[in-house]
C-alpha cells in the first residue's frame, strides 16, 4: 500500500497535528500514522469522518489515480 501523501497534505494545509485529527474522528494518533504511512486501510466511515474533518472529498484523499501509481 502507498503512502497517503494526500491525506498528510491536507491534514497539514489545515494546520492540524495528527493527534488533532485523531481527536476529531475519534480514533488514535496511531491510528492516523498507519493511514498516512499506508499500513492501515480506513474504514469508509473513518474516510467519511476524516473528509469531513478536512473538508474535502473522498476521491481526494483516497482515490488512487494514474498519477499515483509514478
Amino acid at each position: 500500500m502507498a503512502k497517503n501523501l494526500k491525506l498528510k497534505a491536507a491534514r497539514a494545509g489545515k494546520d492540524l497535528t495528527q493527534q488533532d485529527l485523531a481527536d476529531s474522528v475519534g480514533v488514535t494518533r496511531q491510528t492516523i500514522i498507519a493511514i498516512e504511512q499506508g499500513d492501515y486501510n480506513p474504514t469508509i466511515k473513518l474516510c467519511v469522518a476524516i473528509c469531513q474533518t478536512l473538508g474535502t472529498t473522498l476521491d481526494e484523499l483516497f482515490w488512487k489515480d494514474d498519477s499515483d501509481e509514478k
